[in-house]
């Protein structure tokens, strides 16, 4: 096998030593060209996970790295003149000078061929030439670029400028300092690689950078002026450079990772920001991953496709943890009028890979003290922790998410809604909440539609609300109002979602005539006069959930509904006073806030769930929910419960663990209003870690609570919790013991080679 590899980072030059490791036979030649000894940048952080597969591939260079690095357990959060240490995080480091060393010593002892100081042949001779051609030439790729009709890249810029440079001595931990500028918060990201050296990156907003005047200094200036900026970490040393310069982070993603016998490695297929220190560590799991497949695998194009397969989600959750770290950097201002320990905790939980949980195995007095700041009482989890949301006080931080269930008669909720809600009363969250309620007959979804339009409907409604005081007393019920809009009249959700009724439909209202998606129902655009019928349906159906014994009510604003399609500027595009600018759509949606609220007892906590973004193109953006939040909040809103997106068809959501968290986030801090986070939080873990860190005040949970209707009696029994903050039902006792499970042995290493 003859194999080409194009570029001699740390990615290439490992994938190099492997494959011809694994075949002495192979014939592999590598183009860098640079010289051996011309690198950027100094510092590498590798994971224990890293290097247990390097040890496994490669005992040799496993050995040579160890005899270099520079080992840690600290990191060190310096905010307003206060240092936060938390300990046992375990991190090692060497100078990529002496990574590039080891690896082109290891090249030349097993045979590979390097050529330095050489551009690569082009690729198409490349390849031609050989049986595989690995492209890891970098985040500038020119081979991702001659086939980015097959690779089809995504290449994002950033919004803050950094520069990477050193100073010659070792810090004590990993630091993160923050200096609060005449210009703008700027951050310092720094750790030790060498006895007496360590990578020191400065890094601030673009609008910063440019009020600073960075934007015209010379490089020589920049570095002085940023030594001088954080002398206090620096113990008044210099900063020096390596070619430094001013950039943005380029976050890529590509649709494809091969082309025939040509793959992409490391940076050429991928980046992710270096607040989580993974571009090396990807690049050289990548070429484990690859070297392993090509041995396994019967040809080159089946290893090239189960290569991918085996990365793509790793990297993909890596970049996602990269994209939550690098936007926390890029949002920091929001952030830094926090309780200082809370601060520390916040960044430390940033990217959602630390969690609560993990940090307080590795340093239980740091997550301790945190908790205490909280207020959390002794052996108290942060999501037990009482709230209290206008007159009503909830005994935890869970909630049970609206969950539409398809199965109400004539809008009447049956025996399953009973069950249902019932369970997950019992269940131990701190408020449950109905699936949406409609406010009339032509405003339901589906025929299976719960409502709250007739008295027969409020009369069963209060049977659950008794139900869950009585026998689940402590836990709150809530009840969610919504009018279908433009999305109504369709089949059950498992009989084709979204899908219009083969027969049987009603007539739909909006706020423009235009239809969910192709093949479905044009509503009637609204009339001044419609619109007041509606208000007054919603104001109707808000006194019978009062009189039906509902703790809190919730406004559905979200989800492309009736007033959700008033919100966004894809679905409005009315002309009247109701249509237009922000403050035209946020009109009527206000309107039927204040009906309902006018009907609603006073002591009663009323919510608004808002879709914050629309994940498409000229939609709802983040700053437009920040607006809609404080327009609800002036009006009385108790809190704002925040998801995104289900407004238009041809959404592109960004899915991933907690992904529509920052977007709470930025409410709860830039209108300081209580939030409500919801989506993709599957564990008590994630719970606790949102709470503490300030992110949310409440997390409701949906799916976790089909699967487990006790979901948080259980996250009590598996944290050791029995306080207040959650209370098993005296016939359910028993079962407050975690059963015991079966043995599972840890997997086998990915590669493992004889010496």
């Amino acid at each position: 096998m003859r194999v080409a590899i194009i570029g001699g980072g740390p990615g290439g030059l490992y994938a190099a030593a492997l494959l011809k490791r694994l075949d002495p036979t192979r014939e592999i030649t590598l183009w860098e060209r640079n010289a051996p000894d011309e690198t950027f940048g100094f510092g590498v952080v590798l994971s224990d996970e890293t290097l247990g597969g390097i040890e496994h591939a490669d005992p040799v260079v496993y050995e040579a790295l160890q005899q270099d690095f520079v080992r840690w357990d600290d990191i060190d959060i310096v905010h307003r003149g206060t240092r936060h240490t938390s300990q046992g995080h375990g991190f090692a480091a060497l100078g990529r000078r002496r990574l590039l060393e080891i690896l082109h010593a290891r090249c030349r002892s097993l045979g590979v061929e390097l050529r330095f100081s050489t551009a690569a042949p082009r690729t198409d001779r490349l390849s031609h030439d050989h049986d595989v051609v690995i492209a890891a030439d970098g985040v500038h790729s020119t081979t991702r670029e001659t086939y980015a009709h097959v690779f089809r890249p995504r290449v994002t810029a950033h919004r803050c400028r950094y520069i990477w440079l050193a100073a010659d001595f070792a810090l004590d931990a990993f630091r993160f300092e923050i200096a609060e500028t005449e210009h703008g918060a700027m951050q310092l990201h720094g750790y030790p690689y060498a006895p007496d050296a360590s990578t020191v990156i400065i890094e601030m907003r673009e609008e910063v950078w440019r009020a600073a005047g960075f934007d015209e200094a010379e490089t020589p200036e920049s570095i002085e002026r940023c030594a001088k900026t954080f002398a206090d970490a620096l113990g008044g040393r210099p900063l020096r450079s390596n070619n430094s310069a001013w950039t943005t982070f380029r976050t890529v993603v590509n649709e494809r990772w091969s082309h025939g016998n040509v793959v992409l490695l490391g940076d050429a297929a991928h980046t992710a920001h270096f607040s989580i220190g993974s571009g090396t560590k990807l690049a050289v799991e990548d070429a484990l991953a690859l070297a392993a497949c090509l041995e396994e695998q019967p040809d080159v194009c089946t290893a090239l496709v189960a290569y991918e397969e085996e990365r793509r989600p790793v990297v993909a959750s890596t970049q996602r943890a990269a994209r939550a770290s690098l936007e926390w950097f890029e949002n920091l201002p929001r952030h830094l009028d926090q309780p200082p320990r809370q601060f520390a905790f916040n960044l430390l939980t940033r990217s959602r890979r630390v969690t609560h949980d993990n940090l307080r195995l590795r340093d239980a007095h740091f997550t301790e003290a945190v908790e205490r700041e909280f207020g959390c009482p002794p052996g108290t989890p942060p999501m037990f922790t009482p709230f209290r949301l206008h007159g009503l006080t909830l005994r935890n931080r869970v909630v049970v998410s609206p969950m539409d269930l398809y199965s109400a008669v004539d809008g009447v909720p049956g025996d399953l809604h009973l069950v249902h809600l019932g369970a997950r009363a019992l269940g131990g969250a701190g408020l449950v909440m109905t699936e949406m309620v409609c406010v009339s007959e032509e405003g339901r979804i589906t025929p299976g539609c719960a409502g709250l339009y007739t008295g027969r409907q409020a009369e069963v409604w209060k049977r659950i609300t008794d139900f869950v005081h009585t026998q689940a007393p402590g836990t709150a019920i809530g009840v969610q109002l919504g009018h279908c809009g433009r999305k109504g009249s369709t089949k059950l959700m498992w009989e084709g979602m979204d899908e219009p009724l083969p027969d049987g439909n009603w007539p739909l209202v909006a706020a423009s005539p235009l239809p969910y998606r192709p093949g479905s129902q044009t509503p009637r655009e609204l009339s001044r006069a419609q619109l007041t019928d509606i208000r007054e349906q919603f104001a109707a159906a808000a006194w019978r959930a009062a009189r039906a014994g509902f703790d809190l009510l919730e406004l559905h604003c979200a989800h492309g509904y009736l007033l959700s399609g008033f919100l966004s500027p894809l679905t409005n595009q009315r002309t009247d006073a109701y249509g237009g600018s922000l403050e035209k759509r946020l009109r009527f949606p206000l309107e039927v806030f204040d009906a309902v609220r006018g009907v609603w007892p006073g002591e009663r906590p009323m919510t608004v769930r808002i879709s914050a973004t629309d994940w498409a193109e000229g939609g709802t953006t983040a700053e437009d929910a920040v607006e809609i939040a404080r327009a609800f909040a002036a009006h009385g809103a108790d809190a704002i419960d925040v998801s995104t997106g289900q407004v238009v068809a041809e959404e592109r959501p960004e899915f991933g663990r907690s992904y529509q968290t920052p977007f709470a986030d930025r409410i709860r801090h830039e209108v300081r209003v209580p939030v409500i986070a919801v989506g993709a939080i599957s564990s008590w873990d994630d719970v606790n870690s949102l709470i503490l860190a300030g992110r949310a005040d409440l997390c409701a949970l949906a799916r976790p609570h089909l699967y487990d209707p006790h979901w948080t009696l259980h996250a009590a029994a598996e944290q050791g919790y029995e306080g207040p903050g959650v209370v098993w039902p005296a016939p359910y006792r028993a079962g407050s013991r975690r059963p015991q499970t079966g043995r599972t042995d840890s997997p086998k290493p990915r590669l493992t080679l004889d010496g």
